[in-house]
């Protein structure tokens, strides 16, 4: 069974840093193509970024372009979201998610790309 665990919210002030984590254990990571989600309170669940399974080409939110970052480790099992110059809008819940299949960017900014997703991680951005 896979599941996914993501660790490294918290309380930051405006342009501050947080780094996400989520740890992947029970599939094959490296054929993962992974996925950062968030949703804020009365708000649906909206892609902040995505990373194919080979690397290389990420996506982005408008939003979040030029400050946050996604990376993963295959050797750890762990998806990134390194997130800087954070603003209040940025407050959610943030959850992580992998897809069996597909490697479109296109593609995995939509929720129902993903087959598994983990129980997200708290962030708040004062002002």
């Amino acid at each position: 069974q896979v599941q996914l665990v993501e660790s490294g919210g918290g309380l930051v002030l405006a342009g501050g840093s947080l780094r996400l984590s989520c740890a992947v254990s029970g599939g094959t990571f490296s054929h993962y193509a992974m996925g950062w989600f968030r949703q804020a309170p009365g708000k649906e669940r909206e892609s902040v970024a995505a990373l194919p399974w080979s690397g290389g080409s990420t996506y982005y939110a408008d939003s979040v372009k030029g400050r946050f970052t996604i990376s993963r480790d295959n050797a750890k099992n762990t998806v990134y979201l390194q997130m800087n110059s954070l603003k209040p809008d940025d407050t959610a819940v943030y959850y992580c998610a992998a897809a069996r299949f597909g490697s479109g960017l296109g593609y995995l900014s939509r929720r129902s790309a993903y087959d598994y997703w983990g129980q997200g991680t708290q962030v708040t951005v004062s002002s």
